[in-house]
């Protein structure tokens, strides 16, 4: 069974939500990347809805919107969807999983108790912005340089915002075009430091899409942290 939760007047502020055939396990949020641009949506992570769903979980596909709408949107987007999933299923913690911006948006969305899994996360837009990471994509979406507007770089990056409070699984390919490992490298080190919960799996050959493939081979991996993580909270 599938439904449509509205969250705001416009268009793309919308949660797809998937149901198993049994009494929900609990919820997994998934939230797409696209480096903020328009043209991609929540359609990115359509394919990974029917893993989830049949494994027994329900399923919030968050749309939100990109592109010109710029930072302050998406950020009361991210607060504003996440606050309707977590109010629909009675303020549970939820498995987020977010692929490239999405598991920026991830990692910033995450609380207490969740379960936070960040595909090829961007984890440091000042880094990205000097790096030029997706041809210029943070240049592009925050339309200013970090020392022009260091608050809003700061309130951006979850490296930033150490230590997420969620349990995070991170998992990046040693040979990403897109996302550079070295930032998910420095993002766990300095969240390890910071006393998060943080785990990375680093595979040697994971292009950035593939990420989001459902039969991609870290996917076992996930499914098993999963599992292992909402046991926990069953026991709290």
């Amino acid at each position: 069974m599938t439904e449509t939760l509205r969250y705001g007047s416009h268009d793309d502020q919308r949660i797809e939500l998937s149901y198993p055939d049994t009494t929900p396990r609990g919820t997994v949020v998934l939230i797409h990347g696209g480096y903020w641009r328009a043209p991609f949506t929540a359609a990115l992570m359509h394919p990974l809805v029917p893993e989830f769903t049949a494994r027994g979980w329900a399923v919030a596909n968050i749309e939100y919107r990109r592109g010109a709408a710029g930072w302050p949107d998406l950020r009361d987007d991210l607060t504003t969807a996440l606050a309707a999933v977590r109010s629909s299923t009675g303020g549970s913690p939820l498995a987020i999983v977010g692929h490239s911006v999405g598991g920026q948006l991830a990692l910033l969305g995450g609380e207490a108790g969740d379960a936070v899994v960040a595909l090829a996360p961007v984890t440091d837009l000042v880094r990205g912005y000097h790096e030029g990471i997706g041809d210029g994509a943070v240049a592009e979406f925050l339309r200013a340089a970090p020392d022009a507007i260091p608050e809003t770089y700061a309130a951006a990056s979850p490296l930033a915002q150490l230590p997420s409070p969620a349990e995070v699984l991170v998992v990046h390919g040693a040979d990403d075009a897109r996302v550079p490992i070295e930032h998910t490298r420095a993002y766990v080190d300095a969240a390890t430091a910071a006393g998060a919960t943080t785990e990375l799996l680093e595979l040697a050959e994971l292009s950035h899409l593939a990420d989001i493939a459902p039969d991609a081979p870290h996917w076992d991996h996930v499914h098993a942290w999963l599992d292992r993580w909402q046991a926990a909270t069953r026991q709290v």
